[in-house]
């Protein structure tokens, strides 16, 4: 048994790697990378702190210590995430569901009339489905559509919704923005674009700028370019009415809001997340003739593995 390490010696050596390569609360992190390598929930560990790994066992650890010294987010590595209080398989397809984004959740419900409402619902850049499916799990009587330019976030969200039974409800199609929705309308649309400026990066996270899907955080030099290609794209595909909520980077909420307005929509809410900040902004279909697009506007813009 002496090969064999215990818990205790497993955490303290895997605490320590963490803490060395500057991880915030590396105990605690030790713990969840243990747990994950031992195939059991956090909590069995407590009363266990005496079990000997398997060698496997310990090979994981190890390696999985190791990626997490290299600042590749625990999302990654442990393959999970909650959103909503649901638990969402992750991948580095899509982007790693965060509790601030469940202010656009918040939002949405705000502006329901009824939860038994029979409304359909549009996911642009749906990444790992998290909005969408969060949505459907609070609105029995809904369905919706997620949308991403990443066919394996696709395969990604599809999984979410069949785990989470939500598979009859939903549905998820590869397509660049509002473009392939055909002649499809909805009631409800909410979108996490990437709106982080390029210029951005050099002062962002490792774990964000080297694991995650960029083309689901950055948006070229000032970060507006998915929030003009979206507009247009959101009043052709939202009945009379319909209501879009979109998430908002750090300092956008007053321009954004603009680009909204010029092509048709009303401006009707905005919500702050946990720091305070505009987190997103609601608008609604309003009548009235829709603006045409810049040139400027035209430019393409896709859509990345988003939410």
């Amino acid at each position: 048994m002496a090969d064999h390490p215990t818990v205790d010696a497993i955490h303290g050596k895997v605490a320590a790697r963490l803490r060395e390569a500057g991880i915030e609360s590396p105990r605690f992190e030790a713990r969840l990378l243990i747990a994950h390598a031992m195939g059991v929930e956090p909590g069995y560990l407590l009363g266990h702190s005496d079990h000997r790994f398997a060698a496997e066992e310990a090979d994981a650890a190890e390696d999985f210590a190791q990626r997490r010294a290299n600042w590749e987010p625990m999302a990654y590595i442990t393959g999970r995430r909650e959103f909503w209080s649901l638990d969402f398989r992750v991948t580095p397809d899509t982007l790693i569901p965060r509790p601030d984004s469940e202010t656009l959740i918040e939002a949405a419900l705000e502006w329901i009339p009824s939860r038994e409402a029979s409304l359909s619902l549009l996911d642009l850049g749906t990444g790992s489905g998290c909005l969408l499916l969060a949505l459907l799990s609070e609105l029995p009587m809904a369905e919706g559509l997620g949308v991403d330019i990443s066919a394996a976030a696709c395969a990604v969200a599809r999984a979410n919704a069949d785990r989470l039974g939500l598979a009859l409800r939903s549905s998820f199609v590869v397509g660049d923005w509002a473009a392939a929705m055909g002649e499809a309308r909805f009631d409800l649309a909410v979108v996490n674009p990437p709106y982080v400026p390029a210029a951005d990066a050099a002062t962002m996270d490792d774990g964000i700028t080297r694991f995650e899907p960029p083309g689901a955080v950055f948006a070229e030099v000032d970060g507006l370019a998915a929030y003009r290609v979206l507009a247009p794209s959101l009043i052709r595909v939202l009945r009379p009415g319909g209501r879009a909520v979109i998430e908002l980077g750090a300092g956008q909420a007053e321009v954004v809001q603009r680009i909204f307005v010029s092509h048709g929509f009303e401006a009707i809410g905005r919500r702050r997340d946990l720091s305070g900040r505009w987190r997103c902004l609601v608008v609604s279909r309003a009548s009235g003739v829709k603006k045409g697009l810049s040139s400027s506007e035209k430019k393409h813009c896709k859509l990345g593995a988003g939410s």
